[in-house]
């Protein structure tokens, strides 16, 4: 049986991710990202979920999504009440997971032609 990689060219896909790290295609990222269909918005410049303000939702939601995947590093850990409700009060669904798990979910609605956006947050410590 002959196996073929076939990449998708209509969107950006994340090869890999993990709390240090993501993968676009290519090219690993080491800091903070904002991930779209067609862009990546790098150095997001949030390094810790709990450190997260609604200040840190405005560059997500100025991308227009329906829905965000918030990859939060090595395990999920929700945001405060004041950043879900600044995506909430905007009618955007948000999603709250590990970075790994943000990825495998990101890649299944970008394909889909979601209009999706993943942020994930990196961090230097394991």
């Amino acid at each position: 049986m002959e196996l073929n990689l076939e990449r998708p060219r209509d969107y950006l896909f994340v090869r890999r991710a993990d709390a240090r790290s993501v993968t676009i295609v290519d090219r690993p990222f080491t800091a903070s990202i904002i991930l779209t269909r067609d862009k990546v918005v790098d150095d997001w410049g949030i390094r810790d979920v709990a450190a997260m303000t609604p200040a840190h939702v405005e560059p997500i939601l100025a991308l227009q999504p329906e829905i965000v995947l918030l990859g939060t590093g090595a395990r999920q850990q929700f945001p405060s009440q004041e950043v879900l409700a600044a995506f909430l009060q905007r009618h955007v669904g948000v999603e709250v997971m590990d970075n790994a798990a943000a990825a495998r979910t990101w890649d299944i609605l970008a394909s889909e032609g979601r209009n999706v956006v993943a942020a994930f947050i990196l961090c230097d410590r394991p």
